[in-house]
């Protein structure tokens, strides 16, 4: 992997975050451990893990309640869109259905095979990292339009004055030096190339829009 991703291990059972401790740190991941739904939040603030791998029954907090904070609460919203892999001894279905509509992002039952958690990992993380790239691009795009929008406005504000100018200079009786009509004509002309290219850059972000997956419609895709 290019960065080493942050995983939070969340269990009360010492022997299962020792376990993933070992094994994930072997294979470059940065590990954090908490024992406890209270102690997992506070950790989740301090260090923002790229994932938290989470065990449902729990003291304190279960790994429902945790999840439901994390995904609903405003004092976590800066974290709702880290990843959750939530842990159960239960193997309900109507258990692992309430866990996914909390906000879970997978749901794995105990005893699990450490080469399936692994894989669901990396696809979870590989994941979040599309849905990442998409977001910053389309905040990109946003961000240009506004700005070539702004820039226009601008321009063609500018434009007008110049075009006043050189019209108050035909009417002046005295006349203006030909040297003020040049340098209006030249700034005129450099408004207008301006212009164009902003135009086209706007254009260029529209249809990049356009052609971009709608990213609500990929994270139902990616979540389904």
């Amino acid at each position: 992997m290019e960065s080493r991703k942050r995983i939070l291990l969340v269990d009360d059972e010492q022997i299962n975050l020792e376990f993933f401790d070992v094994m994930l740190s072997k294979l470059g991941f940065e590990i954090r451990k908490a024992d406890n739904g209270v102690d997992a939040l506070e950790m989740i603030k301090r260090w923002k893990p790229d994932l938290v791998m989470l065990d449902n029954v729990m003291p304190r907090l279960s790994g429902w309640e945790v999840t439901k904070l994390l995904k609903t609460s405003e004092e976590y919203r800066d974290f709702a869109d880290i990843p959750i892999i939530m842990f159960s001894a239960m193997d309900d279905v109507k258990d692992k259905v309430e866990g996914l509509e909390l906000g879970a992002d997978d749901y794995i039952t105990k005893p699990f095979n450490f080469s399936e958690v692994l894989a669901r990992i990396r696809a979870i993380l590989r994941t979040h990292e599309l849905v990442g790239q998409i977001e910053r691009r389309e905040e990109r795009m946003r961000i240009t339009e506004e700005i070539s929008t702004r820039l226009l406005k601008q321009l063609e504000a500018q434009r007008t004055a110049m075009e006043k100018l050189l019209g108050d200079a035909a009417d002046d009786e005295k006349g203006l030096v030909a040297t003020a009509r040049t340098l209006a004509e030249t700034a005129i002309a450099e408004l207008d190339a301006l212009g164009a290219s902003i135009a086209s850059l706007k254009t260029e972000a529209a249809n990049l829009k356009k052609q971009e997956t709608a990213l609500p419609a990929l994270k139902k895709n990616l979540r389904s």
